[in-house]
Parts: C-alpha cells; structure tokens; sequence
C-alpha cells in the first residue's frame, strides 16, 4: 500500500474516532474545555500520533497526516451545512430552562444544571425571582441566556464555569 494513502486512512479513522469521543463526553466548544480537557487533548494527540502517522516520521508523513485532517474538516463542515441530518447529530439545540417563570426540572435535571447555578446566572443578570424570567436557554456554547419580563427585555448571557456530558446528547 501506498505509504501516503495509508497515512489518509490512519488519520481519517483517528478524526472519526475523536469526533464521536468528543461528542460522547460532551464537549463541543472550546470555551467548555477546563484546564483538565486541555492536558487530555494534548496527551491524546501525542497518543495517536503514531496512529496516525505509522512508523512514517519523515516531515511529508506529518504533513500528510495535517493535511489529511484540515481536509476532513472543511468537508465536514460544508457536509453539516448542507445536511440537516448530520448536522442535528453533531450540534445540539439550545434548551429551555424557563419559560414564563416555569421551571422545566427535567430539562434542568438531564443538564446537570443546580438551582444555585441557575439563580447565579438570574442574580448576574439582575433577576432576582424565578417568576421574574421569561425565558432562560441553555445555550449551545454552554451559556445560560436569561430574558426577563420586564416591558424593556433585557437579554445577557452568564457563562457556565463546567461543561456536562450531556450537553451534547440529544433527546
């Protein structure tokens, strides 16, 4: 086999692979990585390098390899542009948490979301009483978006401080 298609092949099966693990564990952007996420990407890249790569340590077999990636990549992100399907599967929706000052406990539940961490994101935002928001979201990014009921709806976001595992899951 050619060395450089299997460089191709190696590096397509690790970016598959590390797609669906990161979506699995939950973690879709890089605001959500906490310093323990960012030592596990770097020793998860230096352990699948030689995956990768193979015995192959010229200069040309890592570029192979990078190149192999950016290309997955940019197709990927075209192929999520164009399928609602793929797209529904590797991004999650924003979530409501509170609609007219109605708590959805299971939604809050499912996300891991604690009544103190809700009442911060509402006391960052000025809020101070659950029948006071009309609409709180958990965001795609991990943030809590809070619109109160007030006749001039004021809209911030408060940036959660960890990221759960089911922040990527879907229902």
């Amino acid at each position: 086999m050619n060395p450089y298609l299997d460089i191709a092949l190696r590096s397509l099966s690790v970016y598959v692979f590390m797609l669906v693990a990161i979506r699995l564990t939950g973690k879709k952007e890089l605001s959500q990585l906490n310093t323990i996420d960012v030592v596990l990407i770097l020793l998860i890249s230096n352990a699948v390098q030689n995956a990768m790569v193979g015995s192959n340590t010229s200069l040309f077999g890592g570029l192979a390899a990078a190149a192999v990636l950016f290309i997955l990549n940019y197709i990927l992100k075209k192929v999520t542009f164009k399928s609602k399907k793929i797209s529904n599967f590797i991004f999650q929706h924003p979530e409501v948490l509170i609609h007219n000052g109605i708590l959805n406990f299971d939604k809050l539940s499912r996300l891991g979301i604690s009544d103190d961490e809700l009442k911060e994101a509402m006391r960052e935002h000025g809020v101070e009483h659950y029948k006071d928001v009309k609409l709180a979201m958990f965001e795609v990014d991990g943030n809590i978006s809070i619109i109160s009921g007030e006749k001039n709806l004021r809209q911030s976001h408060y940036k959660r401080k960890k990221a759960h595992k089911s922040l990527l899951l879907n229902d």
